[in-house]
């Protein structure tokens, strides 16, 4: 029993049924070339985070990026040369390899996530790679046949040394791939961004396989580990390395359990990265003393600008021994504790702090029930004339905590999202909201799902689009609203031609709910065609007939527009007889 405790941490989710093992191995002796290409969808494990909010360093697009000069074809694979690495046919070949995969080939970036990628594919690419010199991004995540096999792939790393982006995200690594990794650091000395998220290989006391290889020359400005599954001897082993990595500005070590000593260790050492802009701690199982320990730190990061320490759901009550050194972080811009249990006097200790974050611009509180009986408080602490996002949702706001908001609304010159979603208080008080905004507002999300909103709250949404205060606005949900009469809906979409911006919709209803939408389907219709942005619409189980999904569907077509819709009306069968 012990013996299998104590292998829990090198198999992890990487237990597989014997035909599992069987077929692996025969695959990763299978070539791309050589088999039909099968690309199986995986699903992202998100950490609340966003992926979805996310700041840090800027993703490289495809779009953003321009195909590289192809030059003379190399004589000999085995001596490139800088004229001979962009040649005709060498190029020709990397289009062949990324065709294959379903993938169009770029100079500057090589996206190669979901591809089911085997050993002798890394082989392969490797032979590529002097074809590619003018490559900035690799992204080969989410491939887990690729662990135990990634040396082929980082013993050629020097034919792309303009490299600064590399994602690694579970490709299962193992030992061996994190000393190749390390190794490798040096062949690609612009190397700015590494994502090895989810490879839970690099824990159990495996990532020191990957930090005693790292130089003082390094470059990174970002690492990502989220759901690693790093131990106290992981996270010591990052603690170490940290003096080489002076130059770090973002650390992303969401959903690893932390323990006391480990946090104590990691923060003693951000005294060797002064330039840290970005710090996610998000689900590490933060509590009191994990908060004191980062409390303390904050003289060695004044740079900060982003912390996330949402869903630490023990980090109750404990606020009061980090918001005294919060006043130490002049530079922080957003500060994310949403789902983290605070009590009425974290909210207030908060209160007291918020007046020296003069550049605060975003604020998340959302899922803290507490926010609701101190909000009138916070918002007269918060800079609200440069504050740019403001989640409220699921905060159990009072009658009292509307009115307030309310109150301060026009002051928010600057906010693009606002969030009042799951707060059944808005209902019948969405006017007061509404009625300070002007043609000038720069809200461009908008989110009121679960509000209780009524007829005559619609009402007052299309006057706010009749005279152009939400002329900016890309998102709009209204979902699970469903005591809006067929009226507000129709009047709505009357006047939903001033919203020319807007990109998602969303008037979804409660699973349980069964609601025609044939009363105000033909002004919905009659608007679709003048709202140019849209992307998605969702009308979730809402009833529709054949006929209503196909013209739906037919003018949304038109502008490549995704319908989410899961219910159609079917006729009721006749009785036998």
């Amino acid at each position: 029993m012990d013996s299998s405790v104590a292998a829990r941490g090198k198999e992890s989710v990487q237990k597989r049924s014997p035909l599992d093992l069987i077929m692996n191995q025969l695959r990763r002796k299978t070539s791309f070339t050589e088999r039909k290409k099968t690309s199986v969808g995986r699903l992202f494990r998100p950490s609340e985070s966003s992926d979805r909010k996310n700041g840090g360093t800027p993703e490289i697009k495809e779009s953003d990026l321009s195909e590289g000069k192809e030059n003379k074809e190399p004589e000999r694979e085995s001596s490139i040369t800088a004229e001979e690495s962009g040649s005709v046919v060498g190029w020709g070949r990397v289009k062949q390899f990324m065709q294959k995969l379903g993938k169009t080939p770029h100079s500057h970036n090589l996206s190669l996530s979901h591809c089911d990628l085997t050993a002798t594919d890394l082989v392969e690419l490797a032979t590529l790679l002097p074809f590619m010199s003018e490559l900035e991004l690799m992204e080969l995540s989410w491939n887990d046949l690729l662990g135990g096999s990634l040396k082929a792939l980082t013993a050629h790393l020097q034919h792309v040394e303009k490299l600064r982006m590399l994602k690694l995200c579970s490709c299962r690594l193992a030992p061996q791939d994190l000393t190749a990794l390390g190794e490798a650091l040096d062949c690609i000395p612009l190397i700015e961004v590494l994502d090895l998220s989810w490879n839970v290989g690099i824990g159990a006391g495996n990532f020191r396989h990957f930090t005693e290889q790292i130089q003082p020359e390094n470059r990174l400005k970002d690492l990502r580990l989220v759901d690693c599954q790093l131990s106290e001897t992981d996270i010591t082993a990052l603690s170490e390395a940290l003096p080489l990595l002076s130059g770090l500005e973002e650390l992303d070590l969401s959903n690893n359990k932390l323990s006391i000593k480990g946090m104590e260790n990691l923060t003693s050492s951000f005294s060797a990265t002064p330039r840290l802009k970005t710090l996610k701690l998000s689900m590490c199982g933060l509590g009191k003393d994990h908060l004191s320990a980062l409390g303390q730190a904050f003289r060695f990061i004044t740079a900060l600008e982003h912390m996330d320490l949402s869903c630490n759901k023990e980090a109750g009550g404990g606020l009061s021994t980090l918001a005294a050194n919060l006043l130490l972080l002049t530079h922080l811009r957003s500060l994310d504790m949403h789902l983290c249990c605070l009590t009425k006097d974290d909210v207030l200790t908060l209160v007291q702090v918020a007046p020296s974050l003069k550049e605060l611009r975003e604020l998340d509180l959302s899922s803290n029930k507490s926010v609701g009986d101190t909000l009138q408080n916070l918002l007269q602490s918060l800079p609200l004339s440069q504050m740019n996002k403001l989640p409220l949702n699921n905060c159990d706001l009072s009658d009292s905590a509307c009115q307030a908001l309310a109150t301060v609304m026009q002051t928010l010159k600057r906010l693009e999202s606002l969030n009042l979603s799951w707060n059944k208080c808005v209902g019948e008080n969405l006017r007061e909201f509404l009625e300070p905004l002007q043609a000038d507002c720069k809200l461009q999300e908008l989110r009121l799902s679960s509000c209780n909103l009524t007829t005559e709250d619609v009402l007052h949404l299309e006057s706010a689009c009749q005279r152009g205060a939400l002329s900016q606005l890309k998102l709009l949900d209204l979902s699970y609203n469903g005591s809006v009469g067929d009226g507000g809906w129709t009047s709505l979409f009357g006047k939903a031609a001033s919203l020319k911006g807007l990109e998602e919709l969303d008037v979804s209803l409660r699973p349980s709910a069964s609601l025609s939408v044939s009363p105000w389907l033909p002004a919905l219709l009659e608007a679709l065609p003048q709202l140019t942005s849209l992307s998605r619409l969702s009308l979730q189980h809402w009833t529709l007939s054949s006929a209503e999904r196909d013209k739906l569907e037919k003018i949304l077509s038109k502008k490549s527009a995704i319908l989410e819709c899961d219910r159609l009306n079917t006729p009721t069968p006749k009785a036998a007889g």
